[in-house]
């Protein structure tokens, strides 16, 4: 149990000896350069009455109640001398405690409870409090007979707390009654894996994640870097895509392309219909939707070379005209224009035009947002 653990068995700077772990690049650079340097070394210690046992835990308290200003610091102060619990100490420099974690071993109902956790101002945000819990999951594992951590987090816990999860699965019957309630707080239960050294978890995962990588170059081309197309340099002209360095090792085909690019014709050209039927019922189409019929204006067609109107953007559509973006907002543009280029821009027909193209154009900047921004 970790109450038995004798001084030379303790996490005094283990670490600090083992050129494995000084040079893994598992934590930030502050945390690593101190590392190297040996400036931080952690201890486990409890209140066994010893001076230099309770100089540590009367650090740990302290830096407890500062980070801890909602948790009533005699019951920090309690917890971390009562001699059930147990305290894993971050020291700096031999003499001064940044950090720490107590916790109590229920050994015989293989858990323990974390109560506090924290480090001092001075030194977050440089890996302190993930390495130690870590230096603690190794600790618990290799020296007790607990296999899972309880804690109970409160809102701003949690998040240090991700990795571990909020379904408990530790038998009822073995932590009910044994661990502190705390209101407001979250249960939350890490379940550590024995084979598994935490200290060197990053390194561990390196390892991994190379093999796969490895694996895949033999399954896989996706490795390989060509060098970029020379003629684009010389002018545009149609290229074979399989004359294409790497495009046939990836496995390319001609169908693939036509599927995507039917795919992305067939939303587009739905998106056409259900606009242009939306434009047939706005207030200001009403002059708009059908051809202009020559008998009625006899000179039309000759000041107006382009005619446009819904019903042939609709027909257009039905046939497949528009295959990009871009020629259907020209043709429907046409519209627009020739309105007010036959009837002037003040005229009825004219402010008719005017409202639906505001209309239109709206739509069409809401489907590149929509689309065109995600592909």
């Amino acid at each position: 149990m970790a109450s038995e653990d004798p001084d030379a068995e303790n996490l005094d700077s283990i670490a600090f000896r083992n050129k494995d772990l000084n040079s893994e690049n598992s934590y930030r650079g502050h945390t690593t350069r101190d590392f190297k340097n040996k400036e931080i070394s952690f201890k486990i210690v409890q209140n066994d009455d010893k001076s230099d046992s309770l100089i540590l835990l009367a650090g740990l308290k302290n830096i407890f109640q500062r980070q801890l200003p909602k948790m009533p610091k005699e019951y920090i102060a309690r917890l971390v001398f009562d001699k059930n619990h147990t305290s894993l100490s971050v020291i700096k420099n031999n003499s001064l405690v940044v950090g720490g974690i107590t916790y109590r071993l229920f050994n015989d109902r293989n858990f323990a409870e974390i109560v506090f956790c924290a480090v001092s101002s001075s030194e977050q945000v440089k890996g302190f409090g993930s390495h130690m819990m870590n230096r603690l999951k190794d600790h618990i594992s290799t020296s007790t007979d607990a296999h899972t951590f309880l804690t109970y987090a409160d809102n701003y816990a949690i998040g240090y707390f991700k990795k571990q999860a909020t379904e408990i699965t530790l038998d009822k019957r073995l932590w009910m009654g044994y661990i502190k309630d705390y209101e407001g707080g979250t249960l939350m239960q890490c379940t550590m894996v024995s084979r598994v050294k935490y200290v060197d978890s990053k390194k561990i995962l390196n390892v991994q994640r190379n093999a796969v990588l490895e694996k895949i170059k033999t399954l896989s081309k996706s490795h390989i870097i060509y060098t970029g197309l020379t003629h684009i340099k010389d002018g545009y002209f149609p290229v074979d895509p399989y004359s294409i360095p790497g495009v046939a090792e990836s496995g390319w085909t001609v169908e693939m392309d036509s599927i995507g690019r039917s795919e992305a014709q067939s939303k587009l050209q739905t998106w056409q219909e259900n606009l242009v039927s939306e434009m047939q019922v706005h207030p200001s189409a009403w002059a708009f939707l059908q051809p202009v019929d020559d008998k009625e204006v006899p000179d039309y067609y000759l000041h107006i070379k382009n005619p446009m109107d819904l019903a042939t953007l609709m027909e257009n559509i039905k046939t497949g005209k528009y295959d990009n973006l871009e020629t259907f907002i020209y043709d429907t543009t046409l519209i627009f224009n020739n309105a007010r280029e036959y009837n002037g821009d003040s005229s009825r027909y004219g402010r008719c035009a005017s409202n639906l193209q505001k209309y239109f154009d709206q739509k069409v900047a809401d489907w590149k947002k929509k689309f065109l921004n995600n592909t």
